[in-house]
């Protein structure tokens, strides 16, 4: 980091100074433009992303601060010269770079050194000062169009209210902001145009982001005196002026009005994300300040996180086990806890306890009790509440209600819980905080908390749709927990969907880079708002498409038994090239049971002590049934194994007819060392690098030789093709 010697202070009085210059607005235009606007020919592509995604670019935070100081005091639209224009663009970044190196600064590496050295335990995130930097340059929670099109559904029940208050609805008001970004979109390529054919003195940015109500109108079809109302809702009036904005966590006032009217009476949206934000945030406090209607609001808010949340994991698990509004009563009829939302699925559970808490503006400028209270009130008590719960689901002592009094049936037995606490809001860098400050405790069936928010949750139940995916990856983010550091959850979610979350216990912390995130935006786009791209990411979701484990698991996904589920996460969690050579190793064992008639079988050792056999074999239930435990017993015990799975597979097309899984712990058995005698063990394999020790055969299961031919089909020698 480069050493400054100045104060925040005075770097922020430069910024403003800066920003208040005559013809300031078209340098801001510009990098508005520069640092938003995504280019593209044909399809957006990943590559397209990242040319307005790395560290060069300003972030929203940053730009949104330099239209705060800009509106300050009424603007001068002066056109400059175009080498005055390049002056402000290169001391606006020189500034803004200045101003990370003093929020940086706050966390002292040569402290934190030698108090190491002394012995002294020593977590640097605990001052406020320090958290300072993370919260501010924090990535966003959600994409623009979440933000209207969850508002929509936020402020549902409101829209009596806004309608008599503001004169327009939620959803009009979402209207006229999607037919703005897409006025901008037409606008910039005539302006494009336009641009060729005047001096470089006169080009300047400003009209690509300015509009009429007329214009707004006649695109979505609402009558111009309403989209005006909606327009001047979110307009920042001349009388206000953003005076109070004097440091850089004070409230911006242009984060809840980002329009500018301009002379002319045209409007400028700088950031239609800043709009869509402002649409998503701003209803509320307009509400607060309505004392009769607020509990209704109250109400209304908690209601909205519930219902969408167990509306999208319905998307995935089915409306049949999701609930809503579940208590838990102990024998004697006292409450216990209560559960936002409850997802049962074969032998897993998913508590789901919702808040709408919002990191406070004190919050936001460091002071440590502050930050510390926000977190208690927005996550710790959710995290506590959903544990307390855990800890009562499944206990014969507790009955499962609903609200109205009906019982919630539980499944025999659940063997492991997932406890989400949900935000409703941007809670800037809540994944980092997250590490710092939750305070857990271990639970037996319990896994480690997955803190996220609503636009997260929109996001995972949009791309991982079977419960089999959304359950295996949620089971590897929870088990990796801490070792994982990522900018946001985004980021974990989008190297698992091109890499596949597998890591070694020999990699204690890893980091990941934010572009892994970038194949998710492309998809969410294209899916929500039709951008040209791939609507599913590059990776697990796509490379064994059509392949004889994509149709096994597609069969096991809608099949909510535990053991066949088990084999589904085993499954799932192998990489690429195993699970390569798996396909071809089944397909080979089918073909060849197909021409025989005669049942075969494979294992597969991993390293964490379990392992997989797999039968094919035409034979009826009972006998298929009877020859693989026979075959999954004397496996598991030759291996010295605490769990082993067995999958029946149907010859034909090697289709799923049966699952089971042996979880006993291993203890010494004479029988079995008898019948195990003539067997070979296979050395193990992790499950992210290429298998290698495969078995077939009928019921003897002797091993392959080096020269025999490969069970894969593929008519080589097994040494040549998918042997050592």
């Amino acid at each position: 980091m480069k050493n400054t010697t100045r104060t925040e202070r005075e770097i922020f009085a430069d910024l403003e100074a800066l920003c208040l210059q005559p013809g300031f607005v078209h340098a801001l235009a510009y990098l508005c433009f520069r640092d938003n606007m995504i280019l593209y020919e044909k399809d957006v592509t990943v590559d397209d992303l990242r040319e307005v995604s790395g560290p060069d670019r300003l972030m929203r935070t940053e730009l949104t601060t330099l239209h705060g100081l800009m509106v300050k005091a009424p603007i001068d639209w002066t056109l400059p010269s175009r080498e005055l224009q390049q002056r402000y663009v290169d001391h606006a970044e020189s500034l803004l770079l200045e101003l990370h190196h003093v929020l940086s600064a706050a966390f002292d590496i040569g402290e934190v050194a030698e108090a190491l050295k002394q012995g002294k335990d020593v977590n640097p995130f605990d001052s406020g000062a320090v958290m300072r930097e993370p919260i501010f340059y924090a990535a966003e929670s959600a994409y623009d169009f979440q933000y209207l099109d969850l508002a929509v559904r936020r402020y549902e029940a409101d829209n009596d209210w806004l309608q008599r208050n503001r004169g327009f609805t939620i959803g009009q008001a979402c209207q006229v902001a999607d037919s703005i970004s897409l006025q901008c979109q037409v606008r910039f390529e005539s302006l494009r145009e336009e641009m060729r054919d005047r001096p470089a003195d006169q080009w300047t940015m400003v009209p690509g982001f300015s509009f009429t109500a007329s214009d707004i109108a006649a695109h979505c079809g609402l009558d111009t005196g309403l989209v005006e109302r909606v327009l001047d809702a979110f307009t920042l009036p001349d009388s206000a002026n953003n005076a109070s904005f004097s440091s850089l966590q004070d409230f911006n006032h242009v984060t809840a009005t980002p329009l500018i009217r301009q002379p002319d009476g045209q409007y400028m949206s700088l950031q239609n994300y800043a709009l869509a934000e402002a649409i998503y945030d701003s209803p509320f406090h307009w509400m607060l300040t309505d004392k009769s209607y607020r509990a209704q609001q109250d109400k209304n808010r908690g209601a909205f996180t519930e219902n969408f949340v167990a509306e999208r994991l319905a998307s995935v698990f089915g409306a049949e086990n999701v609930f809503l509004n579940v208590d838990l009563w102990e024998a004697k009829g006292k409450k216990a806890g209560e559960i936002d939302v409850l997802v049962l699925w074969a032998d897993r559970a998913i508590i789901v306890q919702a808040k709408s808490k919002r990191l406070t503006i004190e919050a936001r400028k460091g002071n440590d009790q502050v930050i510390r209270d926000d977190f208690q009130k927005g996550v710790q008590d959710a995290y506590d509440q959903g544990l307390l719960c855990a800890e009562c689901l499944g206990d014969a002592k507790y009955q499962v209600t609903l609200s109205d009094g009906s019982e919630v049936v539980l499944p025999p037995q659940i063997n492991e819980i997932f406890v989400f606490c949900v935000v409703s809001d941007h809670y800037p860098a809540l994944t980092f905080q997250s590490r710092q400050f939750l305070k857990t405790r271990d639970v037996p069936r319990v896994r480690a908390a997955f803190i996220t928010d609503v636009f997260l949750i929109d996001v995972l139940t949009e791309l991982l749709t079977s419960p089999l995916h959304l359950l295996s990856y949620i089971a590897r983010r929870t088990r990796y927990g801490d070792r994982l550091m990522a900018a946001q959850e985004m980021t974990i979610l989008g190297y698992h969907l091109r890499h596949n979350l597998w890591f070694d216990d020999e990699q204690k912390l890893v980091h990941m880079d934010e572009g892994f995130s970038l194949g998710i935006d492309i998809a969410m786009a294209a899916r929500r708002r039709a951008l040209p791209g791939a609507a599913t990411p590059p990776g697990l979701l796509t490379h064994h498409e059509g392949t004889t484990l994509s149709r096994i698991l597609q069969e096991i996904q809608v099949r909510p038994e535990p053991a066949v589920l088990d084999q589904g996460f085993q499954l799932l969690e192998l990489d690429g090239p195993t699970r390569d050579d798996l396909n071809r190793l089944i397909d080979g064992q089918a073909q060849q049971a197909a021409r025989d008639g005669k049942p075969h079988s494979l294992a597969l050792m991993f390293a964490d002590k379990s392992g997989l056999t797999v039968l094919i074999s035409a034979e009826n239930d009972l006998e298929a049934s009877q020859r693989l435990a026979v075959l999954t017993t004397r496996r598991k015990y030759l291996q010295k194994a605490d769990l082993w799975f067995g999958l029946c597979l149907a010859p034909d097309q090697a289709r799923l007819r049966f699952g089971m899984r042996l979880a006993e712990p291993w203890h010494q058995d004479d029988q079995l060392d008898a019948a195990v005698a003539r067997e070979e063990q296979v050395p193990p394999v992790s499950r992210n690098a290429a298998m290698r020790q495969v078995l077939r055969g009928g019921e003897g299961n002797q091993k392959i030789g080096r020269n025999d031919p490969c069970p894969c089909g593929s008519g080589r020698k097994w040494k040549k093709c998918c042997g050592p």
